[in-house]
């Protein structure tokens, strides 16, 4: 099978490129980037923001998975939530159905909803609909937070939390700390969208991606520092409403770690409903652990 992975430069992208041609698929890489180059897929510069640029990249493909999408937004360089996760998703869906290719697979993220407290949650339920009325043979995925050595100039979740903390004495932790994850390796991401591609059951569904452990965020920070090889750092509860007003000024700016809307979502948590996925795709989820997370003593 040929596929096309839109935004297949990036963390989970180039999980998923080595498991497709470990499948042995052909795979296309379309990407904005001129420097992260796959070795191991046919490059296509393009951009789903930019239709014209997509021109012939999906022909005599059999399926397109699009991964685009941003974590955080910033206006004023034209970062925004509906761009990335909305017109980006739906020029990829007319340059599908006018390439004749009729399998798609889309990356959304758990906690999409209408109803969600963030941009970046509403958003990514507006792409999941505009597929899921594509009248193509679609698959949904909405991960938890994935972890797992990134590419080179790419950074991921627990990298990113390793960094902030790694010469902090104490961590401060908003709210109780008590709220819980369920981290997911980006290689059991990628086996499950290169499943679906192999399983014509997965047409129409939407599966919800997470490990089969639901942590703490106090516990995911010590994990990370055992993994980084440290000892774990005293945690200090911050009262939310008294650091809310500073994510909301600094937040806007690339240098600041996180927006408001980030710690609002760090604290709802982020737990999937259910794990259909492991059985369906036969799939053992790698478990989240010091052991798996020791390539942060490279990337941190």
């Amino acid at each position: 099978m040929k596929v096309l992975v839109a935004g297949g430069s990036g963390f989970i992208g180039s999980y998923l490129i080595d498991a497709l041609t470990a499948r042995g698929h052909r795979v296309t890489c379309l990407s904005r980037s001129t420097t992260r180059r796959t070795s191991s897929a046919e490059n296509w510069r393009g951009d789903a923001l930019e239709p014209a640029s997509m021109a012939g990249a999906l022909e005599r493909h059999d399926a397109v998975i699009n991964l685009i999408g941003i974590i955080r937004a910033f206006p004023s360089r034209g970062i925004t939530f509906p761009r990335f996760h909305v017109e980006a998703t739906r020029n990829l869906l007319d340059a599908t159905r006018k390439a004749g290719v009729k399998r798609f697979i889309q990356m959304s993220a758990n906690g999409a909803s209408p109803d969600g407290i963030a941009e970046y949650q509403t958003t990514k339920a507006q792409g999941e609909e505009l597929v899921r009325v594509s009248g193509l043979d679609w698959t949904i995925f909405r991960p938890s937070v994935v972890f797992g050595k990134p590419p080179e100039g790419k950074i991921e979740f627990c990298t990113q939390l390793g960094r902030s903390f790694k010469f902090a004495p104490v961590i401060p932790v908003f709210g109780d700390g008590n709220y819980r994850l369920q981290p997911i390796h980006a290689k059991d991401v990628a086996a499950a969208f290169a499943g679906a591609l192999d399983n014509p059951a997965s047409i129409g569904k939407t599966f919800h991606l997470g490990g089969d452990v639901a942590y703490s965020y106090r516990e995911i920070l010590n994990l990370i520092f055992i993994g980084m090889g440290k000892t774990p750092r005293a945690k200090l509860p911050v009262p939310w409403f008294l650091a809310k007003p500073v994510f909301s000024l600094l937040g806007s700016f690339a240098f600041f770690p996180a927006t408001a809307d980030e710690i609002e979502m760090l604290m709802a948590g982020n737990r999937v409903p259910e794990t259909e996925y492991i059985k369906f795709f036969d799939i053992a989820p790698t478990p989240f652990n010091a052991e798996n997370l020791a390539y942060l003593k490279e990337t941190v």
